[in-house]
This record gives structure tokens, sequence and C-alpha cells, in this order.
């Protein structure tokens, strides 16, 4: 198969004759029809987070399953399929507990090959590197099957692929992790493709107000098609005063969707008494965040995590997908361009470069 290999940091990718294995007893194998470019994939391009090279990068697709393992019995050959970067095992102590977004974390083995196993993916005889469990900047994905939710056919893949990431993050993250409640008011740092599908997520819940945060007027712009209320842009107005002084005294929900120290020290501040803040954004490892404890103590303030929407995926796709069929959730507003394998280097450096017109490049496979 074609891929786009990545074989050192901030280097175009190259594309490559990539060998692919057959499935094992509970693989799948994927055709994928499209794959969206998320700002994850330039944390590791970057060389921001670590990477075993080579290694093909991606993790936010959907595809056409091709064939299955002896021991598969999710999928069959012909669903159409989303993937996730958070499997789960079904039976360790968060998926019994209702957790599962957590198991790929702590579980990690269960979902890959063994190191005396063939690798999934080599370029003649060397194993490369499968991103996320992944690497879907390919024409094909060799996975767990407890990777995959088979949604309906009829839904465009160029947009289910969507639900995959950046969507379930978002989205999720609103409705799982911090159940934000019907006319409550919420705040939402950064404005990309997670965080678009925040406030789209936090329209759907019913929050009375949105304030969008962005350095970008056009991604302002654009949040207000998802369902922002209110806008501020921190380059010309104090973003947690501004915050508090729409809210009188401050949001009651604040997620940081950009990954930064300062971002989500805002999002903190930005709160109300009693207020919860949901850290989205990836974080740069070894970067600690400052809180002042005593405040937080006396004003019940709460800070949390959320890993991929704290998902449950084989229920929350397939209502997405209806979401999205019902002209709730905006799928279409999401996608910006979309392009061919070779165009991914150049989809990197747009997200990198932080373009204000950018939410979702989705390479498209014919």
């Amino acid at each position: 198969m074609k891929a786009a290999v990545m074989r050192a940091p901030n280097q175009p990718l190259s594309i490559e004759d990539v060998t692919i294995d057959k499935p094992g007893p509970r693989e799948v194998l994927v055709r994928l029809k499209a794959v969206g470019v998320c700002h994850s994939d330039v944390h590791f391009w970057d060389g921001n987070f670590p990477a075993e090279l080579p290694v093909i990068l991606g993790h936010e697709s959907a595809g056409v399953v091709e064939q299955v393992g002896s021991m598969v019995s999710a999928v069959k050959p012909g669903d159409h399929v989303i993937s996730i970067l958070s499997p789960f095992c079904g039976t360790c102590e968060y998926c019994l507990s209702g957790h599962m977004s957590v198991c790929h974390t702590v579980n990690r083995e269960k979902f890959q090959r063994a190191p005396t196993e063939a690798p999934r993916l080599s370029i003649k005889g060397e194993k490369v590197g499968q991103f996320l469990n992944l690497s879907s900047f390919a024409e094909q994905i060799l996975v767990h099957e407890n990777a995959l939710c088979a949604i309906d056919k009829d839904m465009p893949l160029d947009r289910a692929c969507l639900i995959g990431c950046g969507v379930i993050t978002g989205v999720g993250s609103v409705f799982h992790a911090a159940q934000v409640e019907p006319g409550s008011t919420v705040a939402i740092v950064g404005c990309g493709g997670v965080g678009l599908s925040a406030i789209n997520g936090a329209a759907i819940a019913g929050a009375s107000r949105i304030i969008a945060v962005d350095l970008s007027d056009e991604k302002l712009q654009l949040a207000v098609r998802f369902g922002a209320t209110d806008v501020v842009n921190p380059s010309k107005v104090d973003a947690v005063a501004a915050v508090k002084e729409l809210t009188k005294g401050g949001v009651h929900y604040a997620f940081e969707c950009v990954g930064l120290k300062q971002t989500a020290e805002q999002a903190y501040h930005m709160m109300r008494p009693r207020g919860l803040a949901t850290l989205i954004g990836m974080i740069t490892p070894g970067v600690n965040i400052e809180i002042p404890g005593i405040e937080m103590l006396v004003t019940e303030k709460r800070m949390q995590g959320a890993i991929m929407g704290s998902n449950r995926f084989r229920i929350d796709f397939p209502r997405f997908v209806d979401l999205y069929r019902q002209g709730k959730l905006h799928l279409d507003d999401l996608v910006s361009d979309r392009i061919g394998l070779d165009g991914i280097t150049q989809a990197l450096q747009n997200l990198k470069d932080n373009k204000g017109t950018v939410a979702r490049q989705v390479v498209v496979f014919n």
C-alpha cells in the first residue's frame, strides 16, 4: 500500500510503498476512504512528543472493512467503520466501571503485536512504527477490532472520519466528562477542530451562553457558526476579565483545547465558584500547571482531564451520526479542505502555523 512515512521530525513526509500484514485472530484490515489531519499529529511530527521512527502518523480515519481475523465478532467485511485511538479490552477495572477511554493508557500491550510476532507494518523488512495503534496516513490500516465502530453505510466517510478524534474529544468532553447542564454558561479556550466541536456539543447540551476564546478572529467567526454566543480575542482584551464580565462572575464550565500552561490556567480563572475546568489539549510532557491552592479550597473550583472525550465510542459514534443527520452536529463546516496523501506535509504545516481558516483538512482516497 501507499503511505506517508515520517523519518525525521519537521521534515516532509515521504510517500512510500509499505507492506501491511494479514489480520491476526482479533485484527481487522480496513481500506481507508478518508483521514482527518489533527493537531495531535503535529505534536509528533514537530518532535514535541516522541515517536518511534520511521512511523506512519494519522489517527482520525474511516473506511471499509476488507478482511477480519478468525476471532473477530465486532465487524465483518464490507462494514463501514470509524477508527479510534482509544481501544478497550472489555475486562479491566476501567472498562467494567464504564471508563473505557482510559483502558488504552494502562493496557497498551493488549492492542499491539508482541515483539516476537511479525510487525503489522514494514518497509523492505524494516519495522515501521504504528502510530497510536492506527497509522492512518495510509491506504489501509490493520488494527485490533476494539479500535473500530461500524456505522450506517449512507454516512459520508469524509465527514464520518472526523468523529473518530476531534469530534468525540470535543463533544464527548462536554457530554461525558463535564456533563454540561442546560442553561449553564461555558467558555471554550481554543477554536481549532476540537474547540469547535466542544462549542457544538455545548450548544446541543443546551448551554445558555457559550463564550469562544481564540487569538484568531477568523476562528472566532467560525465559532459563531458552531454555536458560540460570545467571542473573546485575548490579543485585544484580558480574556479572564472579559469572560467574568460577560457572565457576572465566571462560567460554570471551562474547556481548555489548546494544550498550553497559560491557557489551562486561564480556563481555571474564568470560572465562578464550584466551576469545573476540563483539560482537553495536549500539554507538553514535563509542563506543570499552577493554580492557587487556597482559592481552589474555598471556592470548590474543580479541574480535570478528559482523554478522547471520556468516550463510550460504540454508543457515541452512531448517536453522533444521527445528530449529524438531524443538522445538529456541524461536520460539513469542520472540513476546510480535501487533499491527497501528498498534501499531508503542507496540511501539518498549516496547523503548526495556526492558520485561522483551517479547521480540519481531510485526506480523501479514491
